[in-house]
């Protein structure tokens, strides 16, 4: 199983997101109300005698129930619902239990521990697959209005001309003025083969026509590479995906063999997602040593080194990080900064210090949990406080709505100083 340090987010520039991080913490499942009833009922009854010991595998096993831990409680409030809701008919038992799940996991309070029913479980795997059912189009608000940043090469959207600049009017009907980019996003994007209908005004011209789009698989690459005409590399990472350790070393092999000037590493809006990966792209930097360490709630720690070959380590490199890059982002970014491996250019990042484990249930739901904390080579959790860039240089509005990008260009300045 692979750990995951994704955050839960809505990634509102993308109409082909999903949901969304990865080993976990064991559970049990029980196939009907009534079998659940029983089985908790018989533990409640265990539970409550000092002299004896629940024997239920899987459920409670060698542990024994707190006296203030009433199942009947649960139980009233089950036949309650049964009984005295108003649409109780539309009830059913699995989603009762499923509800009842996510209000267990819930229970610690902690945002990043979360149950996932079957439906939501596949949604998250297709997410960190890179692979989503919709038109493959980035949308965000610019000048306030709602705008294609570009359609993906090869999609239901680009097929259908949609081009990038076009300002989305509606969308089946509905005006989008007003209406925010993540809510867009839900309405765009659907099951492959059924379509939508977007209404755009193409960039330079004044009257709108409508596009009907069949929605597809759409395959996102995690990994974009640019050679700049002025010899600088740019690796762009928008997660950490099931693809992203291979195409970043076919990237690093394309760097070693073009030899630039410098390498921008782009991480900008990137929340996350394994581990392994995130120590596997620090160690294209760091030639020995801790990437990342793991703390656990006993105390005990669990230090990561280095792994492969330092193939980047002399070649001169920012990383470009923003209050949306979380997480493994934070993991490369804490490493390479503590290390002196890189300049760090942008804004706070957002402040992900844990570790999650996903476990599969047997009905192929599956639990998130957070299993510790992580810090970076010299010890410090970013938790909520995130990482403070070497250069800290904002991104307005107005330098997106003017197609300017001032921590790019700082980045530009620092690998390729102007001669005196």
């Amino acid at each position: 199983m692979k750990k995951n340090l994704e955050i839960n987010r809505i990634v509102a520039i993308l109409v082909f997101i999903g949901g969304m991080t990865m080993a976990f913490a064991s559970g049990y499942f029980w196939q009907s109300g009534q079998d659940l009833k029983s089985t908790i009922s018989l533990i409640s009854e265990v539970g409550s005698s000092s002299s004896s010991t629940p024997v239920v595998k899987g459920l409670y096993k060698n542990k024994q129930l707190s006296n203030d831990a009433n199942f009947q409680l649960f139980w009233d409030a089950w036949d309650l619902m049964k009984r005295d809701y108003v649409k109780s008919d539309k009830l059913t038992d699995k989603d009762m239990m499923y509800g009842a799940i996510r209000g267990l996991v819930a229970s610690a309070g902690d945002p990043y521990t979360v149950f996932m029913n079957p439906t939501e479980a596949e949604s998250f795997d297709n997410d960190m697959a890179g692979t989503f059912e919709g038109i493959g189009a980035e949308i965000g608000i610019k000048n306030d209005r709602l705008v294609v940043i570009a359609p993906l090469p090869d999609t239901p959207a680009e097929k259908a001309g949609i081009r990038a600049g076009d300002k989305i009017n509606a969308i089946n009907g509905e005006i989008t003025l007003g209406m925010s980019t993540d809510i867009a996003v839900k309405k765009i994007r659907g099951a492959r083969a059924t379509e939508v209908k977007l209404n755009v005004t193409h960039l330079g011209e004044d009257k709108g026509v409508e596009i009907k789009i069949i929605r597809g698989v759409i395959i996102v690459k995690s990994v974009k590479t640019e050679l700049r005409k002025d010899g600088i590399y740019v690796i762009t990472v928008s997660n950490f995906n099931n693809d992203t350790e291979d195409l970043f070393a076919k990237a690093v092999d394309d760097v070693v063999a073009k030899k630039p000037k410098g390498l921008i590493l782009d991480l900008r809006n990137n929340p996350g997602g394994y581990l392994d990966t995130a120590i596997s792209m620090a160690s294209y930097w760091v030639e020995s040593g801790v990437i990342v360490s793991e703390k656990f709630s006993d105390g005990k720690i669990k230090a990561y080194e280095t792994v492969g070959s330092p193939r980047l380590k002399n070649i001169k490199t920012v990383v470009l990080i923003n209050q949306g890059s979380a997480s493994a982002s934070e993991i490369v970014s804490g490493a390479l900064q503590d290390y002196g491996k890189a300049t760090l250019i942008g804004k706070q990042s957002f402040g992900k210090g844990s570790v999650q484990a996903l476990e599969t249930l047997k009905d192929g739901s599956s639990i998130k949990v957070t299993v510790a904390q992580w810090l970076t080579p010299k010890g410090n959790n970013i938790t909520e406080k995130g990482i403070t860039p070497d250069k800290v240089i904002d991104l307005t509005p107005k330098d997106f709505n003017d197609n300017k990008d001032p921590q790019l260009s700082e980045a530009l300045k620092i690998l390729t100083p102007q001669k005196k």
